[in-house]
């Protein structure tokens, strides 16, 4: 023992010494020189430099998880937009076939004057059914990213449309005639659209 050593701490009563890692004495005499004499038994820690070579580490991120839910096959979905315009304007190209070449024959006869149901010819409506079914299908698409029901709304914003559309001539034309004439055209392109579009587009989605 060692009485005039003040960090002496071992025990008059039989040896051992206080073990500052198991907070407890220890049976070995020399337990607290040797660990006082360890240099890898020090807190690391405490290391003025192991701490700041930590601090200036930048914190790791964890990896974003893989989204999920459904998305859209870019390449389906505009073939399906394509067709639906080409059947647009084919049916809006029939339709006013079918007026034009019905209105020349009541023409014809004398008994109900002149007809003109149609104010432009067939190729018109043929090309604004074709821009609207392209048109329509940009604006499901940009509801499908921005909106969290995208049919609902589309639904609601085309029919709407489709209703106006079809009112509005026969309120503002002065002729009967030429108000339903274009009135029918404009509800056969806005059908298509309607339905054609949201089939297509439900088609396109795949889920993950």
């Amino acid at each position: 023992m060692y009485p005039n050593d003040p960090y002496d701490n071992r025990r008059r009563d039989g040896g051992g010494a206080w073990d500052d890692r198991t907070r407890a004495y220890s049976a070995d005499p020399y337990a607290r020189d040797q660990y006082a004499q360890d240099p890898y038994a020090q807190d690391q820690y405490a290391d003025p430099g192991y701490q700041q070579q930590y601090a200036a580490e930048p914190a790791r991120k964890a990896p974003r998880p893989p989204r999920r839910g459904p998305q859209i096959n870019i390449g389906l979905f505009i073939g399906g937009v394509v067709a639906t315009a080409v059947v647009t304007a084919l049916a809006s190209w029939l339709v006013a076939w079918i007026i034009r070449v019905i209105s020349q024959r009541i023409t014809e006869t004398g008994k109900f004057g002149v007809w003109n149901p149609v104010a432009q010819d067939e190729y018109w409506f043929a090309v604004v059914g074709g821009l609207c079914a392209l048109f329509a299908g940009a604006l499901w698409y940009v509801l499908q990213l921005t909106t969290p029901s995208p049919d609902q709304f589309f639904a609601w914003i085309v029919g709407l449309l489709v209703i106006a559309a079809v009112v509005l001539p026969l309120l503002l034309s002065r002729e009967i005639s030429t108000g339903i004439g274009t009135a029918v055209m404009h509800l056969v392109i806005g059908l298509p659209i309607l339905f054609l579009i949201r089939a297509m587009g439900a088609r396109s989605v795949e889920y993950r």
